[in-house]
Formats: C-alpha cells, sequence, structure tokens
C-alpha cells in the first residue's frame, strides 16, 4: 500500500513517521520551507514511545502530479485542521484517482460532506485518531502524554473491506494502536460528543478540566454539557455506548486533571480555531432535531466573539 499523507506536523508527521519507520511507502506532502527541514534534518519523532529519526520521502504540491502518474497512492492520510479544508482538498486532489482511498482523522463530523462532494464518498474512509501532538520550534514532532490511537472503518458497504484490512496490517507492523471498525459511526459520534464537550467547557471558562470542576457548580456544567452533545447522538441515530458515556464523564469531571482542548490552547494563542466545527456544527445539529442546547449556545457566543475580535 502507498500512502500520501498530507503534511508533517503533529498529527500526520507522528502516525505518518511511525508508519515510515516501519517500512512503509509513505510520501509527505508538505511546504516548500517543511520540504527543505525534512531534507536537512530529517523527521524527527520525540515520544514517551519511543524517539526516531527518519530520512523520509517527501513532496510538494509542484511535483505531486508527476509522482502520483508514475505510481497511484493506495490512501491519502488527511490531517488539517478544518478550516484549512479547502485548501487541503486542492493539495491532494491531483494524487486521488480511480483507487485511492482518502482517510480524514479530522475533528467532528462536518467534512465529510465536503470530502464527499469532492471525492465521492465511495474513497471517503470515516477515521479519528487520539493524540496530543505539536511541531516543534526547530521541526521536531512533539508527542504529548502516551495515546496515540488511530479508528478508521468504512462508512458504508462491506465494513470489511481489503483497503481498511490492508491499512490494518500496516498499524499492526509499525506498532500503532489502532481499531478497524465495523461502526464507524458510532466510534465517530462517541469522539465526537466528549470533543465538543470539552471544547466548549474548557473554551468557555477558559480553565482546564480540573480547575472547572473544583468550581462550584463546575463539574454540573460539564456533566451539563456532555448530556447535550449525547442528546444530538441519539437523534441522530447514533446513541453513544454507556460504556463510553462513562468514560467520557470521568474524564470530562476529573478532580486535579490538567486536560484542556486543543482548541483552548489555540485561542490562548491567538491562532485561527475550529470553533464552527466543532461546537458550532452540534450546535447546529441540536437546533435541527429540536433539541434545547443553551450551554452550547453560550459557548459558541463566546467562539463567535473571540473569532470576531481576532479579525
Amino acid at each position: 500500500m502507498r500512502i500520501l499523507v498530507l503534511g508533517a506536523g503533529g498529527t500526520g508527521g507522528y502516525f505518518g513517521g511511525r508508519l515510515a519507520q516501519a517500512g512503509v511507502d509513505v510520501t509527505f506532502l508538505v511546504r516548500p520551507a517543511r520540504a527543505a527541514q525534512l531534507a536537512q534534518g530529517g523527521l524527527r519523532i520525540r515520544s514517551p514511545l519511543g524517539d526516531a529519526d527518519l530520512e523520509v520521502a517527501h513532496a510538494t504540491a509542484d511535483g505531486l502530479p508527476a509522482l502520483a502518474a508514475q505510481a497511484p497512492f493506495d490512501l491519502v492520510l488527511l490531517s488539517c485542521k478544518t478550516y484549512d479544508l479547502d485548501s487541503a482538498m486542492d493539495a491532494i486532489a491531483p494524487a486521488v484517482g480511480p483507487g485511492t482511498a482518502v482517510l480524514p482523522i479530522l475533528n467532528g463530523l462536518r467534512h465529510f460532506a465536503a470530502l464527499d462532494a469532492r471525492f465521492g464518498a465511495d474513497r471517503v474512509v470515516g477515521g479519528l485518531c487520539f493524540i496530543s501532538a505539536a511541531k516543534g520550534g526547530d521541526g521536531e514532532i512533539l508527542h504529548l502524554g502516551h495515546p496515540a490511537s488511530i479508528t478508521f472503518g468504512e462508512r458504508a458497504g462491506d465494513v470489511d473491506s481489503a483497503r481498511t484490512r490492508a491499512f490494518a496490517a500496516l498499524c499492526a507492523q509499525a506498532g500503532i494502536d489502532h481499531l478497524c471498525s465495523p461502526r464507524i459511526a458510532r466510534e465517530l459520534w462517541s469522539k465526537y460528543s466528549f470533543l465538543a464537550a470539552l471544547a466548549a467547557g474548557t473554551c468557555l471558562v477558559r480553565a482546564s478540566v480540573g480547575c472547572i470542576v473544583a468550581a462550584e457548580g463546575g463539574r454540573e456544567l460539564m456533566d451539563a454539557l456532555h448530556r447535550e452533545c449525547l442528546a444530538v447522538a441519539t437523534a441522530e441515530g447514533e446513541p453513544v455506548p454507556e460504556a463510553a458515556v462513562e468514560k467520557a464523564r470521568a474524564t470530562l469531571t476529573q478532580p486535579g486533571s490538567p486536560l484542556q482542548a486543543s482548541m483552548l490552547r489555540d485561542l490562548q494563542a491567538g491562532h485561527a480555531i475550529e470553533g464552527e466545527h466543532i461546537v458550532g456544527d452540534m450546535l447546529y445539529r441540536a437546533r435541527a432535531h429540536g433539541i434545547d442546547a443553551p450551554l452550547l449556545a453560550a459557548a459558541w457566543v463566546h467562539l463567535q466573539a473571540y473569532e470576531a475580535g481576532r479579525a
């Protein structure tokens, strides 16, 4: 299986790097400055699961059409911020041939409609990941903490497809914690309901989970936010299993936890955020089903005000 990874930042750099480390045919599609960085110092991963210094194949947009013509790509691993999705789709388009699958590991669900419209729903595999990673000042991939897993699966048709089996085998070869799920929609909603509550809560209060639950009414706030999101999942036809609900709720209300959404880190740094794709979209879905979600609404007002002030 020949894989193209969009970008060599925290998430794509980590998972693509682990695959390349195991000998998988991986090429990173990067901007010229990142290409120069990779050519000079390689891809460097710093992780509690093991460091790595790798020479990796990479290409820029100018060289991608010729590269794809020489040998088609079987899979594109798409990892980007959702506000960059349009440019990301333009970038990978030359590599998406008749037999190419696109595996997005973005947050939320809204991106699937755009990817389906651009490449065809039959080419787009469902996917998500759990990792906290970033690109360091010298271009190194910094894996923060131990979780680093990918979940993927067919959204329709044969849930035991050849392409998902092949990718699962490569993940196993690379030692990547992974799940090839026959119920990828349920997995996506389990993560999305958790993430939307985490992002809404920590951004609204601008504090970690531990700081929030230490405040009077804080635990009830996080619990209520999660319940709003779970109600949307149920209305969408994918109720979150009780075991996943309990695990998420424990994480969202854990005393002393330093956990905060990456959206809060972006907000505090003055960067663009995925507010509409995660919190806004959850609220829009709630309203479409007639679900009252006042806490999501308050968080969405806050995020809009931040973006307006930033602009």
